[in-house]
């Protein structure tokens, strides 16, 4: 099937099988390799992006789906050479340990926060549920997720 879709603001038209993964046309089609692939089966959110501003595992979402849509990685967030606010909260915080998890981490907090500007702790709790870290670094992120909030509100006014 022809896919035409946009990933990271840029227009993407791809010849693919519509059963292919979406984490497989990022990492081997488009060479975005910061979205992780972990378990395969929707159980880590290693492989997190957003679709349409939500966060989706991309393991689990099909070429067939993304017709039209908008999907932001990792990669799409940094712009004009500055980390996002998220990013640089995660190394401030000391939020990335082995780093496997991150991307994913990050992604899941970038949706809560498009939808919640002001999420309390236990939201971001909530949020970040389906995203495993091995290295138990979830207070670290939980602070990371917090701050960026703040800063993000204080950008504001």
């Amino acid at each position: 099937m022809l896919l035409e879709f946009y990933v990271n603001d840029h227009p993407v038209t791809l010849e693919t099988e519509p059963q292919r993964r979406l984490l497989d046309i990022l990492r081997e089609d488009l060479g975005l390799t910061g979205t992780k692939e972990g378990c395969s089966e929707g159980e880590c959110g290693a492989c997190t992006v957003l679709l349409d501003g939500l966060a989706v595992h991309s393991c689990l979402t099909l070429a067939a789906q993304l017709e039209g849509r908008q999907v932001v990685t990792i990669e799409g967030l940094e712009k004009n050479g500055e980390l996002d606010i998220l990013q640089r909260c995660f190394v401030e915080e000391i939020a990335i340990q082995c780093g496997f998890c991150t991307t994913g981490m990050i992604m899941s907090a970038k949706a809560l926060l498009l939808q919640n500007p002001h999420p309390s702790e236990e939201e971001i709790r909530v949020a970040l549920s389906g995203n495993l870290c091995r290295c138990s670094g979830y207070v670290q992120i939980i602070k990371a997720v917090q701050r960026a909030a703040r800063e993000l509100e204080a950008a504001k006014k």
